[in-house]
């Protein structure tokens, strides 16, 4: 029986709180710019859909220039969708590149844009209708919220503040504590006695990592449908009795109209 509120909501950030996706191309074809040095350093007129459609097999940020790399070396969408670990492993060999080398140029490349134009980078994030303000109102109803994201810690602080949203410290989780989502769930799961933690995130893969460690099968998980995952993946979670499908306007509403 599923308890009718959750005592811990963690969130993801990218694809459940914000829409970067923006931001994400333009950092990434800038780092794609510094490491590959293009003849021409403006991108080609279909560059920017074609990422914005194939973000979904992005896991975390290092991928995204590589993406562009790929674009560029006219692999084909499909290909993308299908083969993108071997892809990603066939561009770093071929190039003599490390994941750890471009993540670090990207996080880099945000920095000075930060440090430069705040406003400018800022601009480039949507959140989504709805959800600042289900944030406020859970912590307001003293529900412990924690973000759990791939994405920079420092990144994610400052667009939340931006919002007016601040969170205690060691409530983000971000990509610095270099652990599996599933093992800062089950940190937090054993933060208490009766704890009831609910998990939101956009990628099917993440939810199905959770689902193999037997000592997490109370966490509630949905599959945010408005997120960076695609149709074949929100039929999936809805043909998973474990995974909850969950809409936007759910999300915004009670706890007991998200099952």
């Amino acid at each position: 029986m599923m308890a009718s509120s959750p005592t811990i909501l963690a969130l993801d950030f990218d694809g459940v709180i914000c829409d970067g996706l923006i931001e994400y191309f333009e950092v990434a074809w800038r780092t794609y710019c510094e490491i590959w040095s293009p003849a021409n350093d403006t991108p080609p007129d279909d560059l920017a859909l074609r990422f914005y459609r194939l973000r979904p097999v992005i896991e975390t940020g290092w991928e995204m220039p590589v993406l562009i790399k790929a674009l560029i070396d006219r692999f084909s969408d499909e290909k993308i969708l299908q083969s993108w670990g071997d892809i990603t492993s066939k561009i770093l060999l071929s190039n003599q590149l490390q994941a750890k080398e471009i993540g670090t140029k990207l996080d880099n490349l945000r920095d000075e844009w930060i440090t430069t134009d705040l406003d400018g980078w800022l601009s480039l994030h949507r959140f989504y209708p709805g959800v600042l303000e289900k944030i406020k109102l859970t912590v307001a109803h003293e529900i412990k919220l924690f973000i759990v994201t791939t994405k920079e810690g420092r990144f994610v602080q400052q667009l939340l503040q931006q919002e007016g949203v601040n969170l205690p410290e060691g409530a983000i989780f971000g990509k610095e504590v270099q652990r599996p989502k599933y093992e800062i769930l089950r940190e937090l799961k054993q933060t208490g006695d009766k704890v009831n933690l609910w998990f939101v995130e956009d990628r099917l893969k993440t939810l199905q990592l959770v689902k193999q460690q037997t000592d997490l099968e109370d966490v509630e998980l949905f599959l945010a449908d408005w997120g960076y995952n695609n149709q074949p993946e929100r039929k999936t979670a809805e043909n998973d009795q474990r995974i909850h499908l969950l809409s936007l306007s759910q999300f915004a509403k009670d706890f007991s109209a998200w099952y």
